[in-house]
């Protein structure tokens, strides 16, 4: 297996890229909306890694990074938020002060991190600390490898975007950096569909973790996706006779396997069990709104499943129970989503007891089946895309390999946590011994 080698990642320049063209005066004023408000003032960070350019017209790293420049300075004007500064929690000033551009150079090839990427030392591609976020929308970094190769990390404020608007905007940036001008424009109007509400007492940054959090790649492979998809399907009834989709099968296995491993005497506990599920509000809303709406347009549905199912062969209870919640995330939940108190109230509550430790969370966010291998910027599409260690604990995150039918499952716990949650052994049973991803003609 390859050793765990620390990368070290110079920074050559920081620049700010302003739009091309600016913004005019009436939209100078972005209100966030109010699931913007609560959304948590950490950037979403993705890194996108190229091989070196051996397409017929070959891109020096100054032609890579001008194209990368120009480009970014065009999308900035559909995407004009992005290049504005945070006043509050209340709107964006959409001033035009632009996006910081940081090109660095890392000190290795780009293969030596693709053999066993270490979400931690991803971190590195990323110029800010991922809860630094300030006043910015926005933070971009390029880092060129000693082979040629090239790393291109994005990291959007959750203040102003979930992850459909994240690819909406990398896409768009892509395909202008292509010269591809048929390209869909965005809305922003999510502070209409969801007006903003006076937030006393409540802090987004809740649950924003300053300890070191520990995080893990582990891959599952089509055939073992398949064999746990069997596993919960083994008890299926005539209500649910639907077999357990591929993330829903993946939540219930790693969520309990970090039950059965890291939480004792769970009989005995007094404390509450939660597993949350990022759910796109865009097409449950009536009527459904198109994909292209800018903004945190989604939300969490949150299952208390039996702690007693949790170590248990038999564990489709677990899968019905997320999709039930899943399931009541309608019409109905949008329209009282959209008065906005009531959520407050329980968001509030909600927050109160997870500070006193009266709740155990554990969130997935999927990103599978997104749009992750598409941007290509001129001189062609990733090689492999990865993630960071994020800021959140118990908090996992889904994403496609370059093979298509595998899984990535990044696992954010405590350092103390995720000591026993890697080595369960029904775990290891299921995870490919294969560290790196598996990337064709690479």
């Amino acid at each position: 297996m390859p050793t765990e080698t620390a990368v070290e990642v110079e920074v050559i320049t920081i620049e700010t890229i302003k739009p091309s063209s600016p913004t005019t005066h009436h939209l100078r004023n972005y209100q966030l909306s109010f699931l913007d408000q609560i959304s948590p003032p950490v950037f979403m960070p993705l890194v996108l890694f190229y091989p070196l350019d051996h397409g017929e017209t070959k891109l020096s790293n100054v032609d890579k990074s001008n194209q990368l420049k120009t480009s970014l300075a065009e999308a900035l004007t559909r995407f004009y938020p992005l290049a504005g500064r945070v006043i509050g929690n209340l709107s964006i000033n959409c001033n035009d002060d632009g996006v910081p551009f940081i090109e660095a150079r890392a000190n290795c090839q780009l293969s030596e991190v693709l053999c066993n990427p270490i979400p931690g030392e991803l971190n590195k591609f990323i110029p800010y600390e991922l809860d630094d976020v300030r006043d910015l929308l926005m933070v971009i970094q390029v880092t060129f490898f000693d082979c040629g190769g090239m790393a291109v990390s994005l990291g959007i404020s959750h203040k102003v975007a979930d992850a459909l608007s994240f690819f909406m905007f990398l896409n768009s940036w892509a395909a202008t950096a292509r010269g591809d001008t048929h390209l869909p424009c965005p809305r922003f109007e999510s502070a209409t569909l969801f007006p903003p509400v006076n937030l006393t007492d409540f802090k987004p940054s809740t649950g924003i973790v300053k300890e070191k959090i520990m995080t893990k790649r582990f891959v599952f492979t089509a055939s073992k996706i398949s064999a746990i998809r069997d596993k919960y399907s083994a008890n299926t009834n005539a209500d649910y006779p639907r077999r357990p989709t591929r993330i829903e099968a993946l939540s219930a296995f790693i969520w309990s396997r970090f039950m059965a491993s890291t939480q004792a005497k769970l009989s005995d506990s007094n404390k509450i069990y939660t597993v949350l599920h990022a759910v796109n509000l865009r097409t449950r809303i009536d009527p459904p709104l198109p994909e292209y709406y800018f903004g945190n347009v989604s939300r969490l549905a949150i299952a208390v499943p039996s702690v007693d199912s949790a170590d248990k062969e038999d564990c489709y209870g677990i899968v019905k129970n997320m999709r039930d919640e899943i399931r009541k995330v309608n019409g109905d939940y949008v329209k009282e989503l959209r008065q906005g108190d009531k959520h407050l109230t329980f968001i509030k509550n909600r927050a109160e007891s997870f500070t006193k430790g009266e709740i155990i969370s554990f969130s997935f966010t999927s990103l599978c089946r997104f749009p992750l291998y598409e941007a290509d910027f001129g001189w062609g599409k990733p090689v492999w895309v990865g993630s960071a260690s994020l800021k959140f604990k118990n908090l996992v995150v889904f994403m496609d390999t370059p093979m298509g039918d595998e899984i990535e499952a990044w696992v954010n716990l405590m350092g103390e946590d995720m000591a026993k949650f890697e080595v369960d052994k029904e775990l290891v049973a299921f995870v490919s011994p294969t560290p790196g991803p598996r990337i064709c003609g690479f």
